[in-house]
């Protein structure tokens, strides 16, 4: 293989992605869901696991964000 044949791994020009307003987004839903399933695991005296926690807060929460 020729030096000039080695391309240079996918994450080297994608570092933009992590500034989209997309992913910051997505980002900040993740930490308030954690917040979320911690908090509701409290109440609940034990994990209520990421599935619950995620349909419970889209349900209460999600439709209230833009």
């Amino acid at each position: 293989m020729r030096s000039d044949d080695v391309r240079p791994s996918r994450e080297c020009g994608a570092d933009w992605v992590k500034t989209t307003r997309l992913v910051r987004q997505w980002e900040d839903m993740k930490r308030e869901i954690s917040l979320h399933k911690y908090y509701e695991s409290q109440k609940a005296g034990h994990d209520i696991g990421w599935e619950r926690a995620t349909v419970d807060w889209m349900i209460r929460f999600g439709s209230k964000k833009s």
